[in-house]
């Protein structure tokens, strides 16, 4: 239940999956502090310092049962949340209260686990991510033969179909997808670096032995599933980290928002239509309307996400030395939501991309309205081709054009250009091919072609390398 008395963070209640939510939850967090102990103890009992196997199997036997009070409440007295927890986990196992945390700074914990929330938030995206791009492959090749028009500049340009333009959406998230790749592929923990990370509180530990300094720490890093740990750090992994991560959210946010602002400019043309559910209300005041609400909101909250990175950038370049805690509160809210914004951005994707609604005969009429003035050109060269004299026919045609255009837009009527050139005697060669020439499909160029070579060369290596994630939709909760 809600408590509807105090502010709630929209993205949870109504926009992330609770699968993002519990990444990013406290439960997750703290059991990771305490498997993170107990790898730190276990790998120094195994080196010789004196940790008992007992206080292992302890410590292994409360990993779960965090008394939440109890540490809220040493929180209260201690101002610390991490010697809070340490305390909780003491009490709970207290024949290991004495070892647990030996040797560590906070960073120990609170860095490494940032780091695998963090790495198991990528993985989350990454698959939301390609079963957006398999949802626009089949939604490329299924209208790659449909002619559209092309816009630049928001004006009728030359045609091209709507499977093309898909691509155009696809090929954005295949660059983010690389870019998030790379990222994940470089991924590393803090590991285990001490106060200043010079690694001296375990150097005395070891009675100066360095290999086994060294050897903790692999031991330790390997526990937690993971082999790549920063070479040198100060108190906190390199914030620069985190920067990188948002900055990759921020491109998908950004593929995001421009595939929203297409599909909401062509459901204004009534060209393409996002899914409109049987009773849902597009307005509180005009019952007929079908606003774009899905696309609207994916680029409401692409909007916020592309605010992120900056406060990450400043966060970065404003730690002082080894390390300062005026980063602490801010990414406690910035890291989290924006995960938590991307997460919601690609569950509106999926649920658009798998939905969308395509009306051919609309589009095949703002094809007619546009198509004659684009086909003038194809027209004068077959009349040259029979004997006519290319700049007379230019100049007619120039002024045919005019005519029509005034047609449309003075008078409001239908485009009349081919009625025109039909009854004028200089274009007599073409009068009998006039409907071949017109068609849309001789005027795409080679956009069917490069949509399946584009999807068989990029896209479905890619599909192919992550098919075990495909198969999943997504929700729009409200």
């Amino acid at each position: 239940m809600i408590d509807n008395t105090i502010y709630q963070n929209p993205l949870n209640t109504r926009y992330a999956s609770r699968e993002m939510q519990e990444n990013f939850g406290d439960e997750k967090r703290f059991r990771l502090w305490r498997k993170l102990w107990i790898a730190l103890a276990e790998s120094e009992m195994e080196l010789g310092l004196p940790v008992s196997q007992a206080q292992i199997d302890e410590m292994k036997a409360h990993a779960e049962d965090i008394d939440y009070e109890r540490a809220e409440k040493y929180e209260r007295e201690v101002r610390h949340d991490v010697m809070a927890h340490v305390k909780t986990f003491g009490d709970a196992a207290p024949s290991a209260a004495p070892i647990i945390h030996l040797g560590a700074t906070s960073c120990f914990v609170d860095c490494n686990s940032e780091l695998i929330i963090m790495k198991d938030g990528l993985d989350i995206i990454l698959k939301k991510l390609v079963n957006v791009m398999d949802k626009l492959k089949t939604f490329a090749l299924k209208y790659k033969d449909m002619p559209t028009l092309g816009f630049t500049h928001l004006q009728p340009a030359q045609l091209t179909t709507v499977g093309k333009r898909a691509t155009l959406w696809l090929q954005d998230l295949m660059l983010d997808y690389e870019d998030l790749v790379n990222l994940m592929d470089h991924f590393r923990l803090r590991g285990v670096k001490g106060t200043t990370g010079t690694q001296a509180s375990f150097l005395d530990l070891f009675d100066g032995d360095e290999e086994k300094v060294r050897e903790l720490e692999r031991r330790v890093v390997a526990k937690m599933g993971y082999e790549k740990v920063y070479g040198v750090t100060g108190q906190t992994y390199p914030r620069k980290f985190d920067y990188n991560v948002l900055c990759v959210l921020s491109q998908i946010a950004q593929s995001a928002y421009k595939f929203s602002n297409d599909i909401r400019i062509l459901q204004n043309m009534k060209e393409v239509e996002e899914p409109f559910e049987k009773s849902q209300i597009g307005s509180s005041a005009m019952a007929y309307k079908r606003n774009p609400m899905r696309c609207e909101r994916m680029g409401s909250l692409a909007r916020y996400m592309l605010s992120l990175p900056m406060n990450s950038a400043v966060t970065a370049s404003t730690q002082w030395f080894e390390r300062t805690l005026d980063d602490s509160a801010n990414r406690r809210i910035v890291n989290a939501q924006a995960f938590l914004t991307v997460d919601a951005i690609l569950n509106i994707y999926m649920n658009v991309a798998d939905n969308l609604v395509v009306y051919d005969k609309v589009i095949a009429k703002h094809i007619a309205a546009e198509l004659p003035f684009m086909a003038t050109e194809n027209i004068m060269m077959e009349c040259v081709k029979a004997g006519g004299n290319r700049q007379e026919l230019h100049e007619k045609i120039r002024v045919l054009s005019m005519e029509a255009g005034k047609n449309v837009k003075l008078e409001g009527k239908e485009n009349n250009l081919i009625d025109l050139i039909r009854k004028d005697d200089d274009f007599k060669a073409v009068h009998d091919r006039l409907d071949d020439i017109l068609d849309a499909k001789k005027f795409v160029g080679r956009a069917p072609q490069q949509t399946a070579e584009f999807i068989a060369r990029e896209i479905d290596p890619i599909l192919a390398r992550h098919k075990d994630l495909l198969g999943q939709s997504g929700e729009v909760r409200v």
